[in-house]
């Protein structure tokens, strides 16, 4: 009889979803509401589309820093963490090996069972500690190169995101029309990157699309409400 070979689907790039997440929702709503405020204010959309991109550029940069920081800051505790695992494994082994046995005891094993997989463990201290950190703190190995990728990855979907909401206002001639082009415009956008995250992320498409796109437009409305009372 044969038997069907299985194969494991899961989704493993979730920091690179978080990422372009981060940056598209920002990207779509910020300049959204900037354009949309200065629409009710200035004549010009030549105007608009020029404060939208020197806002684009500032928040693509701004954006793109705070992820390279956020991972530089991972990586650093991470490594701090690690150092101190690894004196505490010299200056105190009894404490943990004793943590150790009873990380297995939650999982149900008796101090019999477990004796000889803590011996197997902690006979080397590299593998000791790499267990340490993955099952008592919780903390996987950085990416070396998860600080820049983060930034460029932020950015780059900070500035197309931010492009959607700017289009119509290159294209169409008066502020009033392409507000309402921009709106229409920015809603599918926000419910067609919500379906595609869905899709990466095993959730039904619709729902995903629905829910973003709802979030987003009370984010962007919000946005447009306050930049509106300040113009």
């Amino acid at each position: 009889m044969p038997v069907t070979r299985h194969i494991e689907t899961h989704f493993t790039a979730t920091q690179t979803v978080r990422d372009i997440v981060i940056g598209m929702a920002d990207g779509l709503t910020v300049p959204f509401a900037l354009a949309a405020g200065l629409a009710g204010t200035v004549d010009s959309a030549n105007v608009i589309v020029v404060a939208g991109l020197a806002e684009i550029a500032a928040g693509a940069i701004a954006m793109g820093l705070g992820g390279y920081l956020a991972a530089r800051t991972d990586s650093e505790h991470y490594a701090a963490e690690r150092e101190r695992e690894y004196r505490e494994t010299e200056e105190m082994p009894q404490q943990e090996r004793a943590e150790v046995a009873k990380l297995f005891r939650e999982y149900g094993l008796t101090a019999e069972q477990a004796r000889p997989i803590v011996e197997a463990i902690t006979a080397n201290r590299s593998r000791w500690v790499d267990f340490m950190m993955r099952f008592e703190l919780d903390l996987q190995p950085p990416d070396a190169s998860r600080a820049p990728r983060s930034a460029l990855t932020i950015a780059a979907s900070y500035v197309a995101g931010g492009l959607i909401p700017l289009l119509p206002y290159m294209i169409l001639p008066t502020p009033a029309a392409a507000l309402e082009f921009s709106i229409g415009l920015t809603l599918a956008a926000l419910f067609v990157f919500g379906a595609v995250k869905a899709r990466f992320t095993e959730i039904n498409p619709i729902r995903g699309g629905l829910q973003t796109a709802l979030i987003g437009g009370v984010a962007a409305s919000a946005a447009f409400t306050i930049a509106r009372l300040i113009g």
